[in-house]
């Protein structure tokens, strides 16, 4: 595979990827970060930053909206549930030590 053809089809998996959480607003943030290391925050961090190293001015707030599809408080208040013990407790076994 060429090197644009590479990079065509991993912007589209991480469009699929994005819509895919967009849809998917049953699942939460802390179940990510507890099965997958990830969340959509982090997803959002990684593309502030690569924007950043690319020399696009992108703010944090910016990169939300793009990963969430609107701006994240509003997707909290929508979306967003009050963490279980047991969801809180493995988060603290799992959390990554950044």
């Amino acid at each position: 595979m060429d090197e644009v053809t590479r990079t065509a089809v991993e912007a589209a998996a991480f469009r699929r990827l994005v819509a895919h959480l967009q849809a998917r607003t049953d699942v939460q943030n802390i179940d990510l970060m507890n099965l997958a290391g990830f969340c959509r925050n982090c997803l959002s961090n990684w593309y502030q930053a690569e924007a950043e190293a690319r020399g696009v001015a992108l703010d944090k707030a910016q990169a939300r909206e793009i990963v969430y599809g609107m701006p994240y408080e509003a997707w909290k208040a929508r979306h967003q549930t009050e963490a279980s013990p047991a969801q809180l407790a493995a988060f603290e076994v799992n959390k990554p030590s950044e």
